[in-house]
């Protein structure tokens, strides 16, 4: 019955940061939602009985003065795999429980690696542009592309996404590389054909197209700036599929300024959007993409799915299956 369904917080459904409606059904098969506009309408009669935080687009954001409103949250669930917006040693440390949907997100994203990857390489957005324009008469040289097929592809970040991306390259034979914090296993190697660069500057030397799927972490931020642009090619091409933060912004546009390096094709930035006035925008060898490498109805319904999965467990005590014990 649905007084018996626990209660979750939620963003909105529709609006900028909500829920399709569609997938706000797949969370009421499992709770009773509350907005976060109706939580701070009247806090002390919603926030005692939520016992899920349902995060979509990270929000709402798990900050202290929410998570002070909500006494018997047992778990905050997130969509997608990166949790680098999360605080996970606070939020555990109050005894809530904080779990991710990785797996599901990896075949969406892998493809949009390699969307892009090609739409660069070949200009494709430029074609379309040009085939649209009333102006246009014939069809300029301009839009001579670079080969795909038989370059060397450079994956920053073997695991499953970048595991994903290889396997998706091997259609297009390419030569890969790859490099990770951990090398990984003979078979997986083989079943990609990809080498390990035990070396970052390696790869970067080596490759064509150098694809960056690294989680965010303290790690990984600016990993990517002035010294190891500076070793890619002049032909190559930078896609990034990760997170903003893992390049330096304000290298990259330099390099691509100064013909260091071909191109680049981002999924993320840092901030999103970027200021309507960042020179990234302005710049005919940058192509764009506002975030959507997850954005497709199939992979959105499974994560939400997830996400009441492990809502849902923790809610009722039990193992949660996606449960993120450390950042």
């Amino acid at each position: 019955m649905e007084e018996e369904k626990p209660w979750a917080l939620i963003s909105e459904v529709g609006g900028e940061f909500g829920y399709l409606e569609e997938l706000a059904d797949i969370l009421r098969q499992h709770f009773q939602l509350v907005c976060h506009r109706e939580l701070l309408q009247n806090p002390a009669l919603h926030g005692p009985k939520i016992q899920a935080l349902l995060m979509w687009k990270y929000c709402p954001a798990a900050e202290p003065a929410l998570l002070r409103l909500l006494p018997s949250l047992k778990v905050v669930a997130s969509a997608g795999v990166g949790i680098d917006h999360l605080d996970v040693p606070f939020i555990r440390g109050l005894g809530v429980k904080v779990a991710n949907t990785p797996g599901v997100v990896n075949n969406a994203t892998a493809d949009m690696a390699m969307g892009l990857l090609l739409a660069s390489a070949r200009k494709i957005l430029e074609g379309h542009q040009i085939a649209l324009d009333p102006r246009t008469t014939h069809i300029p040289q301009s839009l001579m592309g670079v080969e795909v097929t038989g370059s060397t592809l450079g994956i920053i970040g073997m695991g499953e996404i970048g595991y994903k991306i290889a396997q998706r390259s091997k259609g297009f034979e390419m030569k890969i590389l790859y490099h990770n914090r951990t090398r990984r296993s003979v078979e997986v190697e083989q079943e990609v054909e990809a080498s390990y660069c035990e070396r970052l500057d390696e790869l970067l030397r080596r490759s064509d197209f150098v694809v960056v799927a690294v989680k965010l972490t303290s790690d990984t931020t600016g990993l990517i700036g002035h010294r190891e642009l500076s070793l890619m090619k002049p032909t190559a091409t930078l896609v990034n599929i990760s997170r903003g933060q893992v390049v330096d912004q304000d290298a990259l546009v330099k390099a691509l300024q100064s013909g260091t390096i071909r191109a680049a094709a981002l999924d993320v930035t840092h901030p999103e959007p970027l200021p309507r006035d960042h020179p990234l925008l302005c710049l005919p060898n940058v192509l764009i993409t506002p975030h959507i490498g997850i954005s497709t109805y199939n992979t959105a319904s499974r994560m939400v799915e997830k996400m009441a999965e492990n809502a849902a467990a923790a809610v009722k005590g039990l193992p949660v299956p996606n449960e993120v014990k450390s950042q």
